[in-house]
């Protein structure tokens, strides 16, 4: 069951995969799988795990996330999740950003697959839940022929159970974060090559995926393929995804009832002294494409952040789009 949502996913995003975003996209699609944003070891076994490990029922199936690179902490943080309701355990090796590096994991550990798999094993022993790896093509002057086939294959023989590949390299020195998303140019044939490679092992795509066209004709090549800021930005294509890419004839999901369902969530999470905006900051892009979105993301993002707003700032926000009953099959 895991490998049908696998098909279709919305990627960990830093600061943004929260749960309550993923509350938000679970209204949107119901059957794709859906990511934490990067949590790392050390937090959870360091700090309060239940304040990063927590999550809403009506997410899953969701995937957690983690950085680190210490097998022995990477274990402890796993089975501390294993009182939640997690699908799958997932290791970042793709972030390139300066604090990751500074820690030790991310994409940096793309030079060092010997090391991931010594995480794998121990991630793998602490769990019966798949446990699966994120990575790039390769890292700053890699060869991507040598040095992709090289990871995957010592991940492969630590039994991991799949991997999903960014398909652009990430370069440590000299770009940021920002330009490593846009700049270093995109493979998609390198990870083609290396899912038929690594068959029958799920392998998915990720990387410049803009458009739910690109994302199907990737299906042609992938066992799946993962959305990140375009979903983030642009969250009412997911209410598409369900009939699209799993067959599912739900009923069409509309602007309004997504706004009616996350000011009841708003309310809900009021009484455990969720601030507001903290919410309603992942759903400034709803209502794009229809007259009044300008002001409708005023809202969400000023007057939201007002002391004393409370869930009534959404359906405030709701009045001001026209058209806001229009909906898409999910």
């Amino acid at each position: 069951m895991l490998e049908r949502h696998r098909k279709f996913s919305v990627a960990p995003m830093i600061d943004w995969t929260d749960r309550h975003c993923r509350y938000l996209h679970r209204l949107l699609t119901r059957e794709s799988l859906l990511f934490t944003e990067m949590i790392t070891s050390a937090a959870i076994v360091h700090g309060d795990a239940h304040r990063h490990l927590r999550l809403n029922a009506e997410e899953a199936p969701v995937a957690l996330q983690l950085g680190g690179s210490d097998p022995v902490e990477l274990a402890r943080a796993v089975a501390l999740a294993e009182a939640y309701d997690y699908a799958e355990i997932n290791l970042n090796v793709g972030c390139p950003s300066d604090r990751v590096q500074s820690g030790k994991f991310g994409a940096c550990l793309m030079a060092e697959p010997d090391l991931v798999a010594d995480c794998v094993r121990a991630m793998r022993a602490a769990t019966d839940r798949p446990v699966t790896v994120k990575c790039r093509i390769g890292i700053d002057d890699q060869d991507i022929e040598q040095s992709l086939d090289r990871f995957a294959d010592a991940v492969v023989g630590a039994g991991v159970d799949a991997l999903y590949v960014h398909a652009r390299k990430a370069w440590l020195k000299g770009l940021s974060p920002k330009e490593n998303r846009t700049i270093p140019p995109l493979d998609y044939d390198r990870v083609h090559r290396l899912r038929q490679r690594l068959a029958p092992l799920p392998v998915m795509i990720n990387g410049g995926i803009e458009t739910l066209e690109t994302a199907e004709a990737e299906l042609a090549h992938m066992d799946g393929v993962m959305l990140g800021r375009a979903a983030y930005h642009n969250p009412m294509l997911l209410a598409e995804v369900d009939s699209r890419f799993f067959g599912a004839a739900n009923p069409p999901v509309t602007l309004e009832a997504i706004m009616q369902a996350m000011a009841d969530y708003a309310r809900r999470e009021a009484g455990n002294g969720t601030r507001v905006n903290n919410i309603t900051r992942h759903m400034l892009g709803l209502a794009n494409g229809l007259a009044g979105a300008r002001r409708f993301r005023q809202i969400l993002s000023v007057d939201a952040c007002k002391p004393g707003a409370g869930p009534e700032v959404l359906l405030a926000a709701l009045a001001v789009v026209e058209n806001r009953g229009l909906g898409l099959a999910s």
